[in-house]
């Protein structure tokens, strides 16, 4: 079968960052199972995705406008240190997570510390970046009516 909306896929992959370090991968743990077709993935991966089939390996380069976006400027804010006055020791590149007043999570990581203050990032850590996936479509079926309905493939 191959891969187009509506077809339960369950994949295997590896995300290589520009230097080639790998930033995430699923081979030690369970395949990533989705619902082809509803932006369960990343633009870019899903796009390149489609037309495949079971036994499928590959290699894809997806684009920051096609991945998780270009850094946005006005997510990266100066705050004062003593706002981290609870915080035993601040480093750069430490991640924090504050309620927004919509009560969403709102996560932030820690760039830069110069005198009283602390620069933050808002940006998810993959923004901007170029992203290289490499790919095994491990199956690919049909979607049952439910999993339509709901929008997610239903293990």
């Amino acid at each position: 079968m191959i891969i187009s909306s509506n077809c339960v896929v369950t994949l295997h992959y590896s995300l290589n960052d520009e230097q080639g370090k790998q930033v995430d991968a699923s081979h030690a743990s369970e395949p990533l199972v989705y619902l082809h077709g509803t932006s369960s993935l990343l633009p870019g991966l899903e796009e390149a995705i489609a037309g495949h089939r079971a036994g499928d390996d590959f290699k894809v380069t997806v684009q920051p406008e096609q991945g998780y976006g270009v850094s946005n400027p006005e997510l990266i804010h100066h705050v004062p240190l003593e706002a981290f006055s609870e915080v035993n020791k601040l480093e750069v590149g430490m991640q924090f997570e504050l309620e927004s007043t919509e009560g969403h999570g709102e996560q932030f990581m820690v760039t830069a510390i110069e005198g009283d203050q602390v620069t933050v990032d808002a940006n998810h850590s993959l923004a901007g970046k170029i992203l290289h996936f490499e790919v095994r479509i491990e199956t690919v079926r049909a979607a049952t009516d439910k999993e339509i309905d709901a929008g997610y493939a239903q293990q």
